[in-house]
């Protein structure tokens, strides 16, 4: 009696130290991931082996959307305030200002270097070069500054009270459409990039984790329009699959700008949906 005593206390420790390590686990992806996605402050954590650090990174994927729902909600926030002082295009310019500096203007330096590579080169060995090359061309200033004024002019489009909501849902299934990449495509096999630091290639379960972590962004224009939801939904879809498809035949394997540059244009997508009907 008790030595059965003992064992069920045993098991009900090791059950709640199995507990308390997934969830420290899982607070460490969180923290990774928003580490990789912002400049915001955080936990340190310390990623020194090589292993480890692909791991871990790999790991945090799946809170990708949740960390994009946040700057989501952020940056329609900041809009929906200013906008109470100015006109919604000082409003949204201010929202987008504010967001740049949280995430170091991340996605907008990777549509650029997207748009300079694959605009200007010709070869794989061309577009992998000018990839490396840390100035700004001509492809590259016209595709950011079309990119920023057309989700800059979606957001300002769209009613007060569908704003917030947009923009969640447009940061939260940006990111989405990242891992929706990274599980179709490979990273290319011959260059370090943010695609090979997260993982090989992402596996369903992680895919599928991550699409549920997505869900709770996009509960409010979901809420509010369904329909511009799946609308937006489904011309991600279609834009990923163009993406994979383009960017394996061109250099053969996903790569952090592709990703990046992705993640941008899906959000415009779902901004675009969101303001589709907004005349008069």
């Amino acid at each position: 009696m008790i030595d059965g005593e003992v064992d069920e206390k045993a098991k009900r420790g090791w059950s709640v130290a199995r507990v308390r390590g997934v969830v420290l686990d899982q607070c460490r992806d969180l923290f990774v991931a928003v580490q990789f996605l912002t400049r915001l402050p955080t936990p340190r954590v310390d990623l020194d082996d090589e292993l480890e650090r692909r791991l871990i990174l790999g790991r945090s994927t799946v809170y990708f959307p949740v960390v994009g729902a946040f700057l989501g909600a952020v940056t329609g926030g900041t809009i929906l305030l200013a906008a109470q002082l100015w006109p919604i295009a000082i409003a949204v310019a201010l929202g987008l200002a504010f967001e740049a500096l949280l995430t170091g203007a991340f996605h907008e330096d990777a549509v650029a270097d997207f748009c300079d590579a694959f605009g200007g080169g010709w070869t794989r060995e061309d577009i992998l070069r000018i990839l490396k090359d840390s100035r700004v061309g001509s492809f590259g200033v016209l595709g950011l500054g079309l990119a920023v004024t057309l989700r800059g002019v979606a957001l300002g489009s769209i009613e007060a009270d569908r704003l917030l909501s947009a923009s969640m849902a447009s940061a939260s299934l940006g990111r989405w459409a990242a891992l929706l990449a990274m599980w179709a495509l490979p990273p290319i096999a011959d260059r370090p990039s943010l695609s090979r630091d997260v993982g090989r290639q992402v596996p369903i379960g992680r895919l599928l984790l991550g699409t549920a972590l997505a869900l709770p962004g996009c509960v409010g224009l979901a809420v509010v329009s369904p329909w511009r939801l799946a609308a937006a939904v489904a011309a991600i879809l279609a834009v990923t699959a163009w993406l994979v498809r383009y960017v394996g035949r061109r250099i053969g394997g996903i790569n952090g700008d592709s990703l990046g540059f992705l993640c941008y244009v899906a959000q415009v997508v779902v901004l675009l949906a969101a303001a589709a009907g907004e005349v008069g």
